[in-house]
């Protein structure tokens, strides 16, 4: 297992991070998973902790708080000093007007439960779950301040956020002296590259470290899910889960066409492909990874030590790339001669051509 630094930090962490959202089974959260049992939920982190990871990801609304629970019940004390836990705040915790949001009452109230549910003093990563545009950047970053100089959180980092939300957060903070996000957590696949556009760049800029979730779209990249064929049973997709979007089918179906092509001449599975291509992407740090049985981690786990050739890349770079929107194909045409390190991470294979 390979261990990359998170970011503007000393801490490292595995190149795969295990998600954990399959572990209890309340509201639409069921549909993703329903691991309940507190054993089978052991055996999996075990698993994946065996095989080198380091990092386990969840969040305070994944079931409820059920899915912070099970964690905290299983890893029960053990390997605690090894495993770094990360988890998220944000979105509605109660139906009262501030239950919700990233306001220092929400946050510090909820980062105080999360420590319970986790039955741990401290958390090593925690992450703001989504833009809050009604709460002042201010009282937000002061909020997680505080909680980092209590002893209550090691780092923070968002997830969700646009590409000026960003760069507004970590202005204020350099301004008003307080501790800076070290990373953010995204969405980023070969079928959703709007990643690469602003926030990559971003990361890249500002030595942000970059967390992947759902890498491979919600199953629609495993290699399971092909065109004109009948939706898997059991799956994410025919239980109605709508994450992530697809507005062009037609695309994704040629995307997946091409990464089982790869997949079948290497003799591994279209996630284990798309897995593999996002770690050689620039700026990423870990890919987060999930899975309903202990299958579909040793499957998921297989892909740290896939390496693609440049032949294969250029494949599926080219099958996934899209046409360039305002103002990046100006920057192509008129501002190739002084492109920095951050731009070219997006605007490369443009400017190759």
């Amino acid at each position: 297992m390979e261990y990359r630094q998170l970011g503007n930090s000393g801490l490292k962490v595995s190149v795969l991070t295990m998600g954990t959202m399959t572990f209890g089974a309340k509201g639409d959260f069921a549909k993703v998973g329903n691991i309940t049992d507190v054993g089978e939920a052991r055996r999996q982190i075990e698993m994946v902790i065996d095989a080198g990871v380091n990092l386990l990801d969840t969040a305070n609304v994944y079931s409820a708080g059920d899915c912070e629970a099970i964690i905290g019940d299983a890893l029960g004390g053990k390997r605690k000093n090894d495993v770094l836990i990360a988890t998220k705040a944000r979105f509605p915790t109660g139906d009262g007007p501030n239950n919700r949001g990233l306001s220092r009452y929400h946050l510090i109230r909820e980062c105080e439960a999360s420590l319970k549910r986790l039955k741990t003093d401290v958390i090593d990563l925690y992450q703001v779950h989504q833009w809050d545009g009604v709460t002042p950047l201010e009282e937000t970053l002061e909020a997680l301040d505080s909680l980092v100089r209590q002893g209550k959180v090691r780092y923070i980092g968002c997830s969700n956020y646009s590409g000026w939300h960003i760069m507004k957060a970590m202005e204020i903070a350099r301004r008003d002296n307080r501790i800076p996000f070290i990373s953010q957590q995204i969405h980023y696949t070969l079928q959703a590259r709007e990643a690469e556009q602003e926030l990559v760049p971003i990361s890249i800029d500002q030595k942000l470290g970059i967390l992947v979730w759902s890498p491979i779209a919600g199953g629609l990249l495993s290699g399971k899910h092909r065109r004109d064929k009948e939706t898997p049973k059991g799956s994410r997709l025919s239980q109605g889960w709508t994450e992530p979007p697809i507005h062009d089918w037609d695309r994704l179906w040629n995307i997946v066409d091409e990464l089982v092509s790869i997949a079948d001449a290497r003799g591994v599975s279209g996630a284990q492909v798309a897995l593999a291509w996002l770690l050689g992407r620039p700026g990423v740090t870990s890919v987060i990874i999930g899975g309903r049985t202990e299958a579909h981690f040793k499957d998921n786990l297989a892909a740290a030590e896939l390496k693609l050739t440049a032949e294969e890349r250029a494949r599926l770079d080219k099958v996934s790339q899209k046409p360039l929107d305002y103002p990046y194909w100006h920057q192509v045409a008129a501002a190739k001669d002084r492109l920095g390190a951050a731009d070219l991470a997006f605007l490369q294979p443009y400017v190759n051509g």
